[in-house]
């Protein structure tokens, strides 16, 4: 079975450094091995957007219509 040269170097020196793997658990657990207690709570919605205006509609400056060329199909702009 083909392995790496990275994956030989890494298994050699966890072999060598034992007190690695130690390290790594303790910065795993920092960043993802959490409870439900433990985790923050999610961000509160107070503020979020709302859903129904015209949040997303823009009106074009002008002149938009000449960025475009003729169209193949039909022959109109």
């Amino acid at each position: 079975m083909y392995e790496s040269d990275l994956t030989r170097f890494m298994r050699r020196f966890l072999e060598e450094h034992p007190e690695e793997i130690e390290s790594q658990k303790k910065g795993r657990a920092i960043w993802w091995d959490k409870t439900s207690e433990t985790r923050s709570r999610p961000p509160s919605m107070r503020h979020g957007t709302r859903s129904g205006g015209n949040e997303h509609t823009f009106t074009v400056a002008g002149g938009a219509e000449h960025l475009f060329g003729t169209d193949d199909d039909t022959g109109e702009f």
